[in-house]
């Protein structure tokens, strides 16, 4: 999905508080018995929740994405990282923590994908451990006809994205970025179409469920689109 933006990500998503976001997850896990232990972040993307999170936890990351992975090595020396879709990865081990934060379940698309991606998450998990998932959109927040725009003016990196957000198709919405990107090399227009699910609340806690888990709702979250959350019960 970012193979045109993987390297500047981090420049256009540098208004992000990724320290308060992982300072709020910490607080969540402390207080349901995880102030550390092992930490998997799924769809870490460049990492940057985890700069944080090893501060108290022993992390790992997983990406479907070559290129952000590239940045987060670079970015977390000594961390593992794992090339791997959330829909059927196995890294034949288990965490006391699995993670997906920022929207990125969304890129699931579907409710058979969202089943899927949230039971291979839980079988990842240690007994007692817990799942958290930051959802993306709900269908009734979607708001189409939306124009947003951001701006990098680093020395030598110039970008300019902007985005429409698309009436929605089916259960999905759709976002083609426009990027103008100028740096050493020169100036340069590219563009990315990120597709999502527009998934109900009760599709997520049917997933839960149907993983065996009890997942609960914070309206808040990390960054205000909430979290879904469940602890592994069974001793199995």
């Amino acid at each position: 999905m970012f193979s045109e933006s993987a390297r500047y990500y981090d420049a256009i998503y540098s208004f992000k508080d990724y320290a308060a976001e992982g300072g709020w997850l910490r607080y969540l896990l402390t207080e349901h018995g995880h102030p550390d232990g092992r930490l998997l972040d799924v769809a870490c993307g460049t990492g940057a929740h985890l700069v944080y999170l090893r501060e108290n936890y022993q992390v790992e990351g997983l990406d479907v994405d070559p290129g952000m992975l590239e940045v987060a090595r670079a970015k977390l020396p000594g961390v593992a990282f794992h090339e791997g879709d959330m829909l059927d990865f196995n890294l034949g081990r288990r965490f006391d923590v699995v993670a997906s934060l920022f929207s990125s379940i969304g890129y699931m698309r579907t409710v058979e994908r969202l089943n899927q991606a949230v039971a291979s998450m839980a079988r990842h998990l240690e007994p007692g451990g817990l799942l958290a998932i930051e959802p993306w959109f709900s269908p009734a927040q979607w708001m189409p006809g939306g124009l947003h725009a951001l701006l990098v003016d680093e020395p030598d990196l110039k970008v300019a994205r902007m985005s429409l957000s698309a009436p929605p198709v089916g259960n999905l919405s759709v976002l083609e970025f426009h990027y103008l990107v100028g740096d050493g090399s020169g100036v340069r227009h590219v563009t990315e179409r990120h597709e999502l699910g527009l998934f109900e609340d009760r599709e997520y806690r049917r997933a839960f469920e149907q993983a065996g888990l009890v997942g609960r709702f914070d309206a808040e979250g990390p960054s205000g689109r909430g979290l879904y959350y469940a602890v592994r019960e069974d001793a199995a």
